[in-house]
């Protein structure tokens, strides 16, 4: 059960720290509607350059929340989507479109 004062296991914090950082969340925004390429998200992301975006990516997929697909056709392309995990995120994003 969460203890108000032990902060180190607040689910807020946690989940904030998943997140709450500069641009997740509207990388998350995009995925929501499905399966994306690098340059798709690079490209919706407008002001994003491709080493930030590479990097929350990067963090989302180690937090769980991301996959990452290789396909190996010629050209290869790698595809991002939401984890099981990921999706249980989708009602934050309701409440704040409300």
């Amino acid at each position: 059960m969460y203890d108000e004062h032990d902060h180190s296991k607040c689910p807020i914090e946690k989940t904030m720290n998943v997140i709450g950082g500069k641009w997740t969340f509207l990388i998350l925004r995009d995925l929501f509607f499905g399966p994306r390429r690098f340059g798709e998200l690079q490209r919706s992301l407008k002001g994003i350059s491709p080493r930030t975006l590479s990097i929350r990516l990067k963090e989302l997929e180690e937090e769980g929340i991301v996959s990452r697909t290789i396909f190996s056709e010629i050209p290869p392309h790698v595809e991002y989507s939401l984890t099981e995990k990921g999706k249980t995120l989708r009602p934050i994003f309701d409440a704040m479109i409300e």
